[in-house]
């Protein structure tokens, strides 16, 4: 039995990226986690796609990141960094369904409706402000630190490091599979985010041990689970060989430059 996908317009109206996949004759199912977490993920690509705000705030949250490894924040600055910018997201995505609802609803004018979005954007100004205020206070009293003290402390941060090159490895994938337009979040498209996350950890891990804790054995079985990552995604047929080579790559090499540069 052919199960028929929902469409935006059912999702926002019927459940159906919450609570039920429709099926032949109007009938529901309730869907898998991985396809709960796959319409999330669909729904921040889509509102990155078609939003030129969101791809601003992914940009800004990229900048933060790489400020932070440079002027080496502490632990409670990273997340509190963390928490504004999952904040600002969170606010524009909501601002952006609140939108797409009341277009849905209405296609007249209405002052109500008009309220209700000017109050969804400035939930997303408060959060926004609150992110540039938080920036500030955490950003100004470092930049008056000298480089040498910076990358010492750096040094220090091992995971520190991998939280954030991990960080920005998730919004690289996701950047990429909303400008290509291919696949599904969690299957299919460029670049496969499985195999990205994977050979992100195999090359923090590797980054992190010194010479003498085995780190060649360690990296060695660390290199063959992300491989047998890489491979089952060939094997089910959700990614491409290419699809997945390229997402290896990406977080590899993102997480190597981050090692390597501030390490």
């Amino acid at each position: 039995m052919n199960i028929r996908r929902p469409s935006l317009r059912e999702r926002l109206r019927g459940n159906g990226s919450a609570q039920g996949a429709l099926l032949p004759g109007n009938g529901r199912r309730r869907i898998s986690v991985i396809e709960s977490f796959n319409y999330a993920v669909e729904g921040i690509i889509h509102v990155l796609r078609t939003h030129r705000n969101m791809r601003l705030h992914f940009l800004a949250a990229i900048v933060v990141l790489v400020l932070a490894l440079v002027l080496g924040v502490s632990r409670i600055e990273l997340i509190v960094l963390l928490i504004s910018i999952a904040f600002v997201l969170i606010a524009e995505m909501i601002n952006s369904a609140i939108e797409a609802a009341i277009d849905v609803a209405t296609s007249s004018f209405d002052p109500l409706a008009k309220l209700a979005k000017d109050i969804a954007a400035g939930a997303v100004l408060i959060a926004s402000i609150n992110a540039v205020a938080v920036g500030y206070l955490v950003f100004s009293g470092q930049v008056q630190e000298s480089g040498d003290n910076i990358v010492d402390r750096l040094r220090d941060a091992p995971a520190k490091l991998t939280i954030i090159a991990l960080a920005i490895v998730v919004i690289l994938v996701i950047a990429t599979k909303a400008l290509t337009g291919r696949g599904t979040p969690l299957r299919g498209g460029l670049p496969s985010g499985h195999a990205a996350v994977a050979f992100a950890a195999w090359m923090a891990v590797t980054q992190m041990l010194d010479p003498t804790e085995h780190r060649f054995l360690i990296s060695m079985i660390m290199l063959g689970v992300a491989s047998l990552v890489a491979y089952s995604r060939i094997e089910t047929g959700i990614h491409s060989a290419l699809e997945v080579v390229y997402g290896g790559l990406l977080g590899a090499g993102v997480t190597l430059l981050v090692f390597q540069v501030f390490a």
